[in-house]
């Protein structure tokens, strides 16, 4: 039986088939030559509602068109979806290859993507919102969605997924303009903490200014709520930098310049 129709099958194989998948393909910050053309098939699991642990194989497609982060959550790399430098696998093939061919796969199938925006699980919901950032093209239609579903968007964790894939988003296009609207967001009562906080996270990473006293003031009242820190350490973006304390650890790098936590010297070991 194929992986593909495993992943249809029942819960056990399909959480067999994604553990296998995933080191084959996305292992230990290695994004092996053949994720890309996994992509397409994986994404077409996520968008079947038959089929089983969707918002893994979802994830699992966008692991292959991301850097990995090993506990950064700093001003320029927070929001930051390829590596800047050459990267190899085990092989000598140059990963930042996969990276882009897997993002390119992702974009090419924003069809699948965009309506799973709306899917009835908030996992695959905020699966999707990850994916859509990763996105080379596309970017008008992928950011006027990610606009049009958070006023609906009912769960914390999706509306922080939909303001950071916009910042993500904006980060590669400028021209969506994405600064100006997420700094109207963060300073604004009207809006829910979890919009505020993740406003001023992706404005932080979108802008060189200093962090200016208010939106430090606005985040010390706003992530003293005893709910948020639960809601948005799951968050994809937040878990990277820590999946235990993602949002104290993501905080004290964007306003403190705090190192990362401590990273493994030996990741192959």
């Amino acid at each position: 039986m194929s992986a593909r129709s495993r992943l249809r099958s029942d819960a056990e194989a399909a959480d067999q088939a994604l553990g296998r998948l995933r080191s084959s393909l996305v292992h230990q910050g290695t994004v092996g030559s053949a994720a890309p053309l996994a992509v397409p098939f994986l994404l077409r699991v996520a968008a079947d509602p038959t089929a089983h642990d969707r918002a893994r194989t979802l994830g699992l497609a966008t692991a292959a068109a991301r850097r990995a982060h090993w506990g950064y959550g700093t001003r320029s790399t927070f929001l930051q979806v390829a590596a800047q430098d050459p990267l190899c696998d085990c092989s000598g093939y140059v990963m930042n290859w996969s990276v882009e061919a897997a993002r390119n796969a992702l974009t090419a199938d924003a069809d699948l993507l965009l309506p799973l925006l709306h899917d009835p699980d908030p996992e695959v919901r905020t699966a999707a919102c990850y994916a859509l950032a990763t996105a080379t093209g596309e970017a008008d239609r992928i950011a006027d969605a990610l606009r049009a579903r958070l006023p609906v968007e009912e769960t914390p964790g999706g509306r922080a997924s939909l303001v950071l894939a916009f910042a993500e988003l904006a980060r590669e296009h400028p021209a969506l303009g994405a600064a100006a609207r997420l700094r109207s967001l963060w300073p604004d009562p009207a809006q829910p903490a979890d919009v505020r906080v993740a406003a001023a996270l992706g404005w932080l990473c979108l802008v060189d200014d200093p962090v200016p006293d208010e939106l430090r003031t606005v985040l010390d009242a706003l992530v003293s709520a005893p709910d948020l820190a639960r809601d948005l350490d799951r968050v994809r973006w937040i878990a990277h930098v820590d999946d235990e304390q993602g949002l104290a650890r993501t905080l004290d790098q964007l306003l403190n310049e705090a190192p990362p936590g401590l990273i493994d010297p030996d990741p192959w070991g």
